[in-house]
């Protein structure tokens, strides 16, 4: 899982309450358990017009925002189902960090399994960086994870909590699996143990 430290990218202003993850990725995007090539239907319901052509009313596909890494997000971000192909979705598509006032649980766990960090804020703080976001790709916004610490373009900073585990295994790039490896020796070490003790098992 690749690390997230530090920040600094264009965010893009998605003034919506109660996103769900059939509209960060619908349905028919479900098929496949690869990671990658999800981003092509992110928010495609809202993104794409019937005709397949790109919806120019979509932030998304606003020349400001067609490299957003940061989604500052209304409340109850990622509700609905609890499909993992949402956050891989957005991480495809290059959002690394999603800023609302909250989330849904489900959703919330399994973007920090996934390197993308979700960055919970009063509305105040919201309403302040939603209109942030609002500048375009000029105004950027710097996400500081060490520090708990966003950092607006007007000089302004917006301080957050975040789990202490779910930190540490954000700030060095651990999933499950990386978890697990880090006790790789202690895991062969018993293993070593058990086939003298049990050579017959």
């Amino acid at each position: 899982m690749q690390k997230f430290t530090t920040l600094t990218a264009v965010a893009a202003p998605l003034n919506m309450m109660n996103v769900d993850t059939d509209m960060i990725i619908p349905k028919d995007y479900l098929k496949t358990i690869e990671r990658t090539g999800l981003g092509k239907g992110l928010f495609s319901e809202m993104r794409y017009n019937d005709d397949g052509s790109d919806n120019p009313d979509f932030v998304l596909n606003k020349p400001a925002y067609r490299k957003a890494q940061i989604l500052v997000a209304g409340d109850n971000f990622g509700c609905g189902s609890s499909r993992e192909h949402a956050p891989w979705a957005l991480l495809d598509f290059g959002i690394r960090c999603v800023i609302s006032t909250s989330f849904a649980d489900i959703f919330h766990n399994n973007c920090f399994k996934n390197g993308i960090l979700p960055v919970v804020v009063s509305k105040e703080d919201l309403d302040k960086l939603m209109d942030d976001a609002s500048r375009g790709a000029n105004a950027t916004i710097t996400i500081d994870l060490a520090a708990q610490e966003i950092h607006g373009p007007d000089g302004g900073t917006v301080k957050f909590e975040v789990d202490a585990f779910k930190k540490h295994c954000l700030l060095n790039g651990l999933d499950d699996i990386g978890l697990t490896m880090e006790k790789a020796d202690h895991i062969a070490t018993h293993e070593r143990r058990a086939a003298e003790n049990r050579p017959w098992a």
